[in-house]
């Protein structure tokens, strides 16, 4: 879990105190999460709870984050789901304000064709009772990936590194596409057809598990080319060339 934080937070995923991950207890009592008040690049093996499905903590130190409900409902409706990553990048939010929908323009983008991403819009607060978070599990339905409209992401995969290779994917595929804005707008992207044909050429199990282990060397790293992105402002810097989120095309 400390290695998953610190991962996302070295790859854009990083908004001071807040987002968190979570893991499914083995025997069930409910989900390991990251404690509250700490940053993602902060989190240590000491700083995890284990946060039963009505939110008291059972095991660890600390506080767990108030919008736990978004991991035990998500995990309560998926028996496959494991892991559940809940974080704020900047250009995943500025895709899902803009109504636009994610097109498969890249290859990080064919990991979650075809079809559209799932949006939750019932609101953009924090999502902070069981009944909300009853309401993101089903928006998220049997995808891997969600749109929190105005607010963030939500992943969930069988396992942790898989959630977090998820997660960055996805913010670099929403990422890339804003930039196609300044030069116009999107005006090619994967068939369906084809998109599912990259996923299964580029996104196997053996992929994303290789791309874990190297952005976990990359922790190790002191000069690291994923420490630019350990910020908001620096992730935003990092398009700072792209237009504004309402020119992106619509197909």
């Amino acid at each position: 879990m400390a290695t998953g934080c610190r991962v996302l937070a070295g790859n854009g995923h990083s908004d001071y105190i807040w987002g968190h991950a979570a893991l499914r207890d083995p025997d069930g009592r409910g989900v390991w999460m990251k404690s509250s008040g700490i940053g993602f690049e902060e989190t240590t093996p000491d700083d995890v709870v284990l946060v039963d499905f009505d939110g008291s903590v059972l095991a660890g130190r600390g506080r767990p984050h108030r919008e736990w409900p978004i991991h035990t409902e998500v995990l309560r409706a998926r028996p496959d789901v494991h892991a559940v990553v809940h974080s704020h990048p900047p250009h995943a939010i500025a895709l899902g304000a803009a109504e636009a929908p994610l097109l498969p323009v890249s290859h990080a983008a064919t990991l979650f064709a075809p079809g559209p991403l799932p949006r939750f819009d019932r609101t953009a607060n924090l999502i902070l009772t069981p009944e909300l978070g009853v309401e993101v599990a089903r928006a998220l339905g049997e995808r891997s990936a969600l749109l929190l409209v105005n607010h963030g992401i939500v992943v969930a995969a069988a396992d942790l590194p898989t959630a977090v290779v998820h997660a960055i994917l996805l913010e670099d595929a929403c990422r890339q596409q804003l930039l196609t804005a300044a030069l116009g707008g999107a005006r090619r992207w994967s068939s369906d057809e084809e998109a599912l044909a990259k996923r299964e050429t580029l996104w196997p199990p053996s992929n994303l598990r290789a791309m874990w282990a190297y952005l976990v060397r990359q922790l190790d790293q002191p000069s690291s080319s994923t420490a630019a992105n350990s910020s908001p402002a620096a992730a935003a810097a990092a398009s700072s060339g792209s237009a504004s989120a309402a020119n992106v095309p619509r197909p």
